[in-house]
């Protein structure tokens, strides 16, 4: 299941120096199977060994350019985070900044989402997963590479200790409703919507992007939902 078409991989200038000086600390370099971002089924990620600690762990989807996790991961020490993206510059750029604001609790992960759920986390090992503003692929006929699906719904509840949530938000309203539909029909998911409009309040630990930004510019209204595994 691919939900991205990827782009541009090559490093350049400043994002290369980062990567080839941070990788080695917050990159997990991960077994790969057939293609560039496939991982290995055999492979098992222990969350224990990988930060040094037991810790809980919040696992963020599409972190993009790292803004969010980043500055979650400063705040909260106490936590561990990794960050899953396919974008490389993007990665390089979430490294520089994780290592300027000082947070060793960041790993990342260049991978495809759902093989990444499906094998390479454990069972039970996630307390949060994180989605925040995902490709919404506006056009009809490309509905069906949303990440958000009863498929995907599976592995997130897979990988989620009971109890756990997964929070998600959308500037796209079609997209939010359509995530609200599905989840509501994942037996594994109870919803915690319990906003006056039936989403969910802002979520306190996410900061407002820059992308974020350009969505309420643009008119936009901002969704946020959040499920429970039952």
């Amino acid at each position: 299941m691919l939900s991205f078409v990827r782009r541009g991989t090559r490093l350049q200038g400043k994002q290369l120096a980062a990567w080839e000086r941070l990788s080695g600390r917050y990159l997990m370099d991960v077994p790969r199977g057939d293609g560039e971002t496939s991982v290995d089924p055999a492979a098992r990620l222990d969350a224990a060994a990988l930060f040094g600690r037991r810790a809980p762990l919040i696992v963020e989807i599409g972190a993009g350019l790292g803004d969010a996790v980043v500055a979650a991961a400063a705040a909260a020490p106490e936590t561990d985070f990794i960050a899953l993206d396919v974008y490389r510059p993007g990665l390089s750029d979430l490294m520089r900044k994780a290592d300027r604001a000082g947070a060793t609790n960041i790993r990342v992960i260049e991978a495809n989402a759902p093989e990444v759920f499906g094998t390479l986390l454990r069972p039970g090992s996630v307390d949060e997963v994180w989605m925040f503003f995902p490709d919404p692929w506006p056009k009809k006929r490309h509905h069906k590479r949303r990440l958000v699906s009863p498929s995907f719904a599976d592995l997130v509840a897979r990988v989620l200790r009971p109890g756990g949530r997964w929070r998600l938000a959308t500037d796209w309203e079609e997209y939010a409703e359509q995530m609200r539909e599905t989840l509501g029909g994942v037996a594994a998911f109870a919803p915690a919507n319990d906003g006056a409009d039936g989403f969910a309040p802002r979520f306190a630990g996410r900061i407002e992007t820059g992308f974020e930004r350009k969505g309420i510019a643009a008119g936009r209204i901002i969704r946020d939902l959040t499920y429970v595994r039952r």
